[in-house]
C-alpha cells in the first residue's frame, strides 16, 4: 500500500480543507496518509473512525506563501520540509502540498534529488480541450524560467512518458510551443530543440497556442516562463467567460430561461475548467513524486491531488523516463 505525505499546514485556508480532502480520498482509495503539521491542530479535525488510517508527523513551523522559496531550505521544522524529507527517506512514496509552490519545487529537487540523466525537473499541468474526454499536458509551467534546447527535449520525453504511463494515452502526440507551425518559426532555443526532437516518433512539430485546447496534440512543451503565462492566462480567460455569462444571463428573463435549459451544458463547462478537477501539478523528473497544488485548493482539489500522487507513484514512470533519456542521447 502506498504512503502519501501531505503538507497539512500549507494552503491559503489552513488545514481544514486539506484534512477534509484527505478524508474524502481515504473513503475511495486505499493508501496510508501521513499528515505533517501541528498535531494539536490536526487531530481535532479528524473523526474518531479515521484516526486508525492516518499517521502524524509533528512540524512546528509553517512557511508563509509570501516568503522567499530559498527560506524553505533553512527552515527544517516547516511542514513542507518535513513532508518532502519523508519521501527522501523512503518513508513515503509521494508528497502533496497546497502550500508554497516554489518551496515545494526547490525542496523536492534538492532533497529528493533528480532522476539519473535529468537536467531539470519540470512542472506539468493538465489542460481541458474542446474534444470530449480528451486532455492536454503542458510542461514546463513554472519550474524553469530560462531553458536550453536540451532541457526542452527532456521535457518532451518526460511529458510523453507521463501521458503514456499515468494518463494512459497509448500513442501521445508531442508538440513544441512556438509562434508558428513552420520549422523555421520560433527563437533560437526552440529551433535547436526542434532539431533534437526530430528523433522522437511522437514529435509532430511546432504547435501554436490554440492547439493547447483543440485536442490536436497531447503534450505541449515550452519553457517555464511561457508555460506559466499560458497557465495564468488560461485560468483568467475561463474565469472571465464564466463572469460574462452570469452577468448577461441576469439581464433578461429570456436569458434566465435559456440558462435553466442549458444547466447541463454549463455544468460540464464548469467541470472542465475547474482546477479542482485535476488537483495539482506533478513535478516530473525527481527521484520520487511531488504534487504541487493550488494555494486556494478546496477539499475536492486536495482529494484529486492525492489521487494524482497515487497514480503517479504506482505507474513506474520514473524508470521509464530514465530509460528513454538514454535513448535520446544516442
Amino acid at each position: 500500500m502506498l504512503t502519501i505525505a501531505i503538507d497539512a499546514m500549507g494552503g491559503d485556508f489552513g488545514p481544514a480543507p486539506i484534512v477534509e480532502g484527505t478524508l474524502q480520498a481515504l473513503k475511495e482509495r486505499q493508501f496510508k496518509a501521513l499528515l505533517v503539521g501541528d498535531i494539536n491542530v490536526l487531530k481535532p479535525l479528524i473523526p474518531q473512525e479515521y484516526l486508525a488510517k492516518i499517521s502524524f508527523v509533528e512540524a512546528s513551523d509553517i512557511l508563509d506563501m509570501h516568503e522567499a522559496a530559498t527560506n524553505a531550505l533553512k527552515r527544517k521544522e516547516t511542514s513542507i520540509y518535513k513532508a518532502v524529507d519523508l519521501v527522501k527517506d523512503k518513508v513515503a512514496d509521494a508528497v502533496v502540498s497546497m502550500g508554497h509552490s516554489g518551496a515545494t519545487m526547490s525542496l523536492a529537487t534538492l532533497r529528493i534529488g533528480r532522476l539519473k540523466g535529468v537536467l531539470r525537473p519540470a512542472i506539468a499541468t493538465i489542460m481541458p480541450t474542446a474534444v470530449p474526454g480528451k486532455l492536454s499536458l503542458v510542461l514546463d509551467v513554472g519550474a524553469n524560467v530560462d531553458c536550453k534546447a536540451e532541457h526542452l527535449a527532456q521535457f518532451a520525453i518526460m511529458g510523453e512518458t507521463y501521458a503514456k504511463d499515468v494518463l494512459k494515452i497509448a500513442q501521445p502526440k508531442v508538440g513544441l510551443l512556438s509562434n508558428g507551425e513552420e520549422e523555421s518559426k520560433g527563437n533560437e532555443t526552440t529551433k535547436e530543440a526542434f532539431a533534437i526532437l526530430k528523433k522522437l516518433e511522437s514529435f509532430v512539430g511546432n504547435v501554436e497556442g490554440n492547439n493547447v485546447f483543440d485536442g490536436s496534440v497531447d503534450v505541449i512543451v515550452c519553457d517555464g516562463f511561457v508555460g506559466n503565462i499560458l497557465l495564468k492566462a488560461s485560468e483568467g480567460v475561463a474565469d472571465s467567460i464564466t463572469k460574462i455569462i452570469k452577468q448577461n444571463v441576469r439581464r433578461s428573463p429570456l436569458a434566465i430561461a435559456g440558462a435553466v435549459l442549458m444547466r447541463k451544458v454549463f455544468k460540464v463547462l464548469k467541470k472542465q475548467v475547474d482546477y479542482a478537477e485535476y488537483g495539482g501539478a506533478p513535478l516530473i523528473g525527481i527521484n520520487g513524486c511531488a504534487i504541487i497544488g493550488h494555494g486556494k485548493s478546496n477539499a475536492k482539489a486536495v482529494k484529486n491531488a492525492i489521487y494524482q500522487a497515487i497514480n503517479f507513484s504506482s505507474s513506474g514512470i520514473n524508470t521509464d523516463i530514465e530509460q528513454k533519456l538514454v535513448l535520446l542521447e544516442q
